[in-house]
Parts: structure tokens; sequence; C-alpha cells
């Protein structure tokens, strides 16, 4: 039985200066970019995001399908009775604290930033599709564009989200636990393929960190929109960039200073602490909103996206391209694959003792039901003021996404309660995301071990809140969106290979049938 990687070696033993110069240069060089020009900065990323998006969607949509049907297969065959650490291995955490920690790591702030926008947007945007008369988007304030709203959103934060960060996990904790190897992309293609060159391995973990780091910045940017949006309704900050770029810099010291601590005793007491706050703050949306049509709207949204799998999942928006998928599902995938080092070494580095099956089951089913219940919950009520109630959200969500959130909580009794809640319990899950980033990130750099040294960590997490800074600062959400885009495109393939390699390897491991 191998042991887990690491113990024994310090962690500047293991320090890779080729991948850590190597990233650090070329966030140093976006950053760089993003700073040339600021006034025409926007336009420049909007013109890269355009050009990605249109010539290789197409990747992304089907990369995402097919880790999902893997990952069925996987759970269902023989190689889903294999033990990640051998076979007296048991689980360093337990079953909630576990879910806790993946969750809060592998969505965080995105729920709160498009739990309300999202949904409306879709309801008084609709895409052209079969969702709707190809001729003509269907009208406004009608049940059929509600529950078409809820199927796109389900889709974009579903099974294959969370099937893109179990493919990747799984692979990097099987060879870390079940082969002795450390917790890096690198480290798994070379076990995977020895044959491949060293420089090679090095070059996708500089391609894994820099993933890694634009999909957390992003995830930053939209947080601090977002926080600074209610600040702005609570106490009258102004809503500008230098307040968003003052609230990244008090998180990212609040992330340091986690991160820090490391796992057990910062980032694992903080994901059970924000996980209390956004339960409560569900909760308090459940009760005082309109819950039975909550509760039959998370039966009716399952059932719809259930019945409608393999069309939404396919979609590309072949014969009616109008741009929505570009601006929604594409960059959601990419997003979700920028996200997936991170996401994927941080859900390995926690799931020692789990056996394939119930890793999967586990990563794939259990966080996927908590957030469809949570769109639901917000989604779902914010869609019943717009039908039911007195409306007027379709107005402000598409005035200002960051804004979405608060103007449907001033709907609500205590809403000033409310709305302060929801921005601890955004800037909680900011800290989580930046800390568990930077924590990832020097893992890699430093060869996959596991206790990469104070300096490292402290270095990632500090490049994490000046890329965010710097990008919202010169192009704004779009800016953000394009660096998380191009980072998570190239690294699809990776994903592809590392899927076939894990395949292979586990495959390998199975007694042969009598």
């Amino acid at each position: 039985m191998a042991s887990e990687p690491g113990h024994g070696a310090s962690p500047t033993d293991n320090f890779k200066p080729t991948v850590f110069f190597g990233a650090i240069s070329l966030i140093g060089l976006l950053i760089l970019f993003a700073l040339y020009d600021t006034n025409a900065a926007a336009e420049r990323f909007n013109a890269v995001q355009l050009w990605a998006t249109s010539n290789f969607g197409w990747l992304l949509v089907l990369t995402v399908n097919i880790l999902l049907i893997c990952c069925v297969y996987m759970a269902f065959s023989r190689m889903g009775g294999i033990r990640l650490g051998g076979r007296g291995a048991k689980p360093d955490y337990g079953l909630l604290t576990w879910f806790a920690m993946l969750f809060s790591a592998g969505m965080g702030i995105g729920l709160l930033f498009y739990g309300v926008a999202e949904p409306v947007m879709h309801f008084s945007n609709p895409p052209v599709s079969a969702f709707s008369n190809p001729d003509a988007a269907m009208p406004r304030g009608i049940a059929g564009n509600a529950q078409h709203a809820m199927g796109l959103v389900f889709l974009h934060w579903g099974l294959h989200a969370w099937a893109i960060y179990a493919v990747i996990a799984l692979g990097l904790a099987y060879v870390a636990y079940n082969r002795g190897v450390g917790l890096s992309i690198g480290a798994f293609l070379k076990t995977a393929f020895p044959r491949i060159p060293d420089p090679a391995v090095d070059a996708i973990d500089v391609l894994a960190i820099t993933a890694t780091v634009c999909g957390v910045a992003a995830s930053l940017g939209f947080g601090a929109s977002q926080i600074n949006a209610g600040l702005n309704l609570l106490t009258g900050v102004p809503d500008t960039g230098l307040s968003k770029g003052i609230v990244i810099a008090i998180i990212t010291a609040m992330a340091t200073t986690s991160v820090a601590f490391g796992l057990d005793k910062g980032i694992r007491r903080l994901s059970e602490i924000n996980m209390v706050l956004a339960l409560g703050l569900t909760i308090f949306v459940l009760v005082l909103g309109p819950t039975v049509f909550l509760l039959d709207g998370f039966v009716q949204n399952i059932g719809y996206y259930l019945q409608r799998f393999l069309y939404l999942s396919s979609w590309t928006e072949t014969y009616v391209a109008n741009g929505w998928q570009n601006d929604w599902t594409i960059f959601y995938w990419a997003w979700w694959v920028s996200w997936s080092p991170f996401v994927g070494i941080f859900i390995a580095r926690i799931s020692y003792g789990r056996t394939v099956r119930e890793f999967i089951a586990g990563v794939l089913l259990v966080p996927t039901l908590f957030t469809f219940a949570w769109m639901t919950i917000f989604g779902d009520s914010a869609l019943y003021i717009e039908l039911f109630g007195n409306g007027g959200l379709s107005e402000a969500v598409n005035a200002s996404m960051p804004d979405a959130l608060f103007a449907f909580l001033s709907h609500y009794p205590l809403a000033t309660i409310a709305s302060g809640l929801a921005i601890v319990v955004v800037a909680t899950f900011f800290v989580t995301s930046a800390d568990s980033g930077a924590l990832v990130t020097a893992m890699i750099a430093s060869g996959g071990h596991h206790h990469a040294g104070f300096m490292p960590r402290v270095t990632w997490a500090i490049a994490i809140g000046m890329l965010s800074g710097v990008l919202l600062w010169s192009g704004g959400l779009g800016a953000l969106q394009t660096a998380a885009i191009v980072t998570g495109l190239p690294f699809a393939v990776v994903l592809l290979s590392m899927t076939v390699g894990l395949i292979r390897m586990l495959r390998s491991e199975l007694p042969l049938e009598d």
C-alpha cells in the first residue's frame, strides 16, 4: 500500500524553479498586458474572448460530455471498488466536513453572484433555440420562459461541472495515494505516460498554475464586485474601481492569513463556517419566500433537466449563431476547466481513503443536488417575483448583475440584515477560494508536495489578488471572463489526456477475471 506522498521531505527540497518562475512570468505578462493601455483593455479582452469562443466552443462542449461519460463508466465498472490509498486506507475527514470543504472550493462565490442574476437574465433574454419558437424568442412573462431559464441554470451548474472536477481529482488522488507521487498534473502525466519529456511536464504544470490563478482571480473579481454593490447599498460606499480594489486587498490579506495557517487550522475551519452562514441565508429565503412554490420547483426543475439532458448537453447554437452560448455556456465550461487544477488537487488532497465509486458519487451527485437546491431557492424565488409579484428584477439585473442579489433581498423583510449576511457569506467564500487556490498553486510549484512552505503559499495568495484587481480595473467583468476562457481552452486537451491515462491505470490494477 502506497503511503501519502510528501512525508519526510521539506518543501524546499521539492521546489521546482522552472514551474514557479515560468508561471509567475506568465501571470506577470498578463498583468502588464492589462495595464499597458487600460483605456483599450476592455476592447482587446472582448476581441480575444470572441475569437476563442467562436472557434473552439465545440471543443469544450465535447470535452465536458466525454468527462461525464467516463465518470459514470468508472463508477459502475469494477474500477469503482478500488480504494484511494489501498485496501486498508481510512478517510481523513468525515462526510459532512468533506462535503463542506469540496463544495466551498468548487463553487463558492459563483452561487452568490449568479444565483439570482442568471435565472432572471435567461428569463428576460432567452436564447433562440429549441427551448422556444425557432423564429422568435418567446415573449416575456410566461411560465415557459421561467422553466427554460431554470433548465439552462441546471445545465451550467450541474453534472458536467462536477464531472470536470471529479475526473482530474480522481486521477491526481489515485497516483498520489496508490502510486506514491506528488499531487500535480505533471506528476500524473509522467506516471500515466512515462515517455513524456520532462520539459513538457513542467510546461503543463505552468499551464495548470496559470489556469488556476486566472480561474480563481475571475471568481474573486465577481465577489469583489458583489461585495462592493452590497456595501454601496448598505453604507453608501461608492461603486468604483478603487473601492473594488480595496475590497480585493482586504480579502486577499484575510486569505493570506488563512492560507498561512494551512489546511486544517485555516481552510477547514473557514469552509465549515461559510457553509453554516450560506445555509442560514438559504433557509431565510426558503422560509420567508414562496416555500411551496420552491419545493414544487425543485422537483420540476430536476425533471425538466433530466428530460432534456441530451439536447442541453450537446447544443452548440449551430443554426442560430447569435452569440448567446459564447457568453454563457462556453464561458461556464471554460471557467470550470480553468478551475479544475485548483479544485482537482484540493479535492484529491482531502479524499484519501475513499473508494473510486464513493469518490465519484460524492463529488458528482451531492454537490450537484445542493447546487440545484440553492439555484432553485434563489432563482425560482426571483422568478416568482417576476411572474406573480411586483416585478422589476429583470430591469435591475440587466442594469447591474452584481446588484442582483441585493435587489432581490429588498423584496424580503429584514432586508438590511439579510443583505449584510449575504456580504459576509460572499466574503467567506471569497477567502476560502483564494486561500485554497494559493495552497494548490504552491503545491504544484513544489512538485505536488502536500505541505508547501509558508512563503510559496503567501506568494500565490498575493498573486491571485493582484491579478484579480488588475483585470477588474482594466477590463471589468469581461476581462475576468476572458482570462478564464483563454486558460481553460488549452487545459481541456490536458483533461482529455488525463482521462485516458486514468482509465488505463485503473484497469491495470484490476485482477484478471476467471
